[in-house]
């Protein structure tokens, strides 16, 4: 196993600074996947003009973010700023999903501080289009905590949707056999119990997901230098039961390029975004690298430890590059 990580990007300027000449892409830049058609822009979630620049005309069937949980431009703010800025990205995700479509976002809640900004947001959803679907919950394996409260293990996900999008059932059983008998009912003269009346030897997924494996350096889809990285597992379960083959999947704080390539994998179209560089090259590298080697990231090495192999795509529209301060929330800034 090859010992080369990185160390956290959002706080460590100095290894920021050495990565961003190797980017490709510079603020209002896109990258066009000339595979599958992907698109990685350097842009803000925030700004109109550059998810329409992004989308180009076309519309998403689903949505699935994992904000900062409280900071806007690398810093902290205040919880109406945050709120105005998350009904910002939200109202530029509306102005591109499809009449059908589905939304998830990652957000957390701080049990020190009246669990901001997790009530705040959910009451701010009220102001949109977007019926409210699911409260899920996903646990982790390694928590965080004190003598004097219980382990914070979970991460929270809210699900929307507008009109009717697609839910596909089959694609989210999870790897949990039957094992517990349950209530029976009588079918056709006989009697039976749960297991027996379902059509899988497996335990569909619920609101609680408890079998997905938290990311931790030794894994192979760990991508170092990453904060609160998203198991795979998890966006692809959202990807297979919220969209269909061939529809575009949005991801506006694209991080580690998880969304990125659960859609490769799955025969959809990613657009997603980063206002970092770094950040958009590591998930531009990430799909380039699993394509050439099947792995799902560098488990304990990094993005930038071997040279690419690939030609650089000619990206779309310029601007200014930015250097990130290390001021950050404790649950980090990027998450997929």
């Amino acid at each position: 196993m090859i010992n080369d990580p990185l160390p956290r990007l959002d706080t460590n300027s100095q290894a920021w600074r050495a990565l961003l000449p190797l980017c490709r892409l510079k603020k209002g830049e896109i990258w066009i996947d000339d595979q599958s058609g992907h698109r990685v822009g350097c842009l803000n979630a925030s700004s109109a003009a550059d998810i329409a620049k992004l989308m180009s005309g076309e519309t998403a069937t689903l949505a699935i973010h994992d904000p900062p949980y409280n900071l806007v431009a690398f810093d902290e703010r205040p919880i109406e700023q945050y709120i105005d800025w998350c009904s910002q990205w939200i109202s530029t995700t509306e102005s591109v999903l499809a009449p059908n479509a589905s939304l998830y976002v990652w957000l957390g809640a701080d049990q020190n501080n009246h669990f901001q900004p997790l009530p705040e947001f959910m009451l701010m959803m009220r102001a949109f289009r977007f019926q409210t679907r699911s409260f899920i919950t996903m646990r982790n394996q390694r928590g965080y905590g004190t003598q004097k409260n219980w382990m914070a293990v979970r991460q929270e996900l809210l699900y929307y949707i507008r009109g009717n999008p697609p839910f596909n059932i089959d694609a989210e059983y999870t790897d949990i056999p039957k094992i517990l008998r349950g209530y029976y009912k009588e079918v056709k003269g006989q009697m039976t119990e749960n297991g027996q009346r379902g059509k899988s030897e497996n335990i569909r997924a619920g609101n609680v997901w408890v079998d997905i494996q938290q990311v931790f350096y030794r894994m192979d889809e760990n991508v170092s230098g990453c904060y609160a990285q998203k198991p795979l597992k998890s966006i692809e379960r959202i990807v297979r039961a919220s969209s269909n083959p061939g529809d575009w999947v949005l991801d506006f704080f694209a991080h580690s390029g998880t969304t990125l390539l659960a859609a490769e994998r799955h025969q959809r179209r990613c657009a997603t975004i980063d206002t970092d560089p770094v950040f958009c090259e590591i998930a531009i590298r990430r799909l380039e690298h699993f394509r050439q080697t099947g792995k799902l990231g560098w488990q304990n090495g990094n993005a930038f430890g071997q040279p690419r192999s690939s030609p650089l795509p000619a990206p779309v529209g310029e601007g200014p590059t930015h250097a990130p301060n290390s001021k950050r929330d404790a649950r980090g800034e990027g998450r997929a």
